[in-house]
């Protein structure tokens, strides 16, 4: 079978995500050796690695304040995070729902009532 896949706008918009996602979800049925996205998604352990390194990563060149490093990092957390998103059948609109929900608290507020923030 061959699937014939949109390449995503370069144009950064609303629907950027949503139309990425959905390419990548395309691209998870390919056979796996073909695809990426595909070889994460049956691979639980490397896709969980692939986050923690993207974060890492992200996070030294943010105290490095490597602005370029940032940005190319990030892509790759957005990526590895959509991925894991399609692994676990959640589709982006449960993640804007649970933003939407917190928009009208405070994040101090918000992690409060989580119990994150510990008091010192």
């Amino acid at each position: 079978m061959v699937f014939k896949l949109e390449i995503v706008k370069n144009k950064m918009d609303d629907q950027f995500v949503t139309e990425l996602f959905k390419l990548l979800k395309e691209r998870a049925k390919i056979n796996n050796n073909s695809s990426y996205t595909s070889q994460l998604i049956k691979n639980p352990d490397l896709l969980a690695k692939k986050i923690g390194e993207e974060s890492s990563e992200l996070i030294i060149d943010f105290i490095k304040n490597n602005k370029t490093g940032i940005i190319n990092e990030s892509a790759d957390l957005l990526y590895h995070l959509l991925v894991v998103w399609i692994s676990m059948g959640i589709d982006p609109q449960e993640i804007w729902d649970e933003l939407s929900k917190r928009q009208s608290q405070s994040g101090i507020e918000e992690k409060k009532n989580r119990g994150k923030i510990h008091e010192k």
